[in-house]
């Protein structure tokens, strides 16, 4: 008996998400992901028209269900702002060293690959990362104004932050040790404190 889903476009998405966590965009064919979801070629092209557009709604997809989990992690009541972006960057590390397939950041996976490939993927990951910044920047103007974080350019510091954990996730992909995840964590730790 064939399977049924309630909602076949995000079926695909998720099914997509996965794979292309562990494998990379390219390296994922269109019939590789429909043959994983159970879901026949003319289903995918009524919700997509191309594997292009699927991959730009892949990275929307994603950057809803990152950005809703960040601001509920990044606004919990009875935590300090530094605490909450410490919790923040304490599950990030998790995450890289743990390398759970299919759980990994797309910006870090699809980025560089993407990039050059897709205008409209290249946009969206632009926003996205947008958004996370201005996420924790907002973060970062709570903690001054609480006194749990110095006074600083907020803006500037969510960049460098953010910044840092990108490239410390990619070369944690390249020597698979988590040094520069700690790394990153003890600078994050060092440019946060008062």
């Amino acid at each position: 008996m064939k399977p049924t889903y309630d909602d076949t476009r995000q079926h695909l998405l998720d099914t997509g998400h996965c794979m292309m966590a562990e494998k990379g965009f390219t390296s994922v064919g269109l019939n590789e992901i429909l043959q994983t979801a159970g879901v026949p070629k003319g289903s995918f092209y009524h919700y997509f028209k191309s594997k292009e557009l699927y991959g730009q709604a892949l990275l929307e997809d994603y950057f809803v269900g990152y950005l809703a989990d960040m601001e509920r992690l990044l606004t919990l009541p009875g935590l300090t702002a530094y605490e909450r972006l410490m919790d923040y960057w304490q599950g990030w590390q998790d995450r890289c060293v743990q390398g759970n397939q299919g759980d990994e950041c797309l910006v870090v996976k699809l980025s560089a690959e993407v990039a050059d490939l897709s205008e409209s993927m290249r946009l969206t990951l632009r926003d996205g990362t947008e958004q996370v910044v201005s996420r924790l920047t907002s973060c970062i103007e709570q903690g001054q104004a609480e006194k749990s974080l110095p006074e600083t350019d907020p803006r500037q510091l969510a960049e460098t932050l953010y910044q840092l954990w990108l490239g410390a996730s990619l070369l944690n992909k390249l020597q698979r040790t988590g040094q520069s995840l700690a790394t990153s964590m003890s600078t994050t730790q060092r440019l946060l404190s008062l």
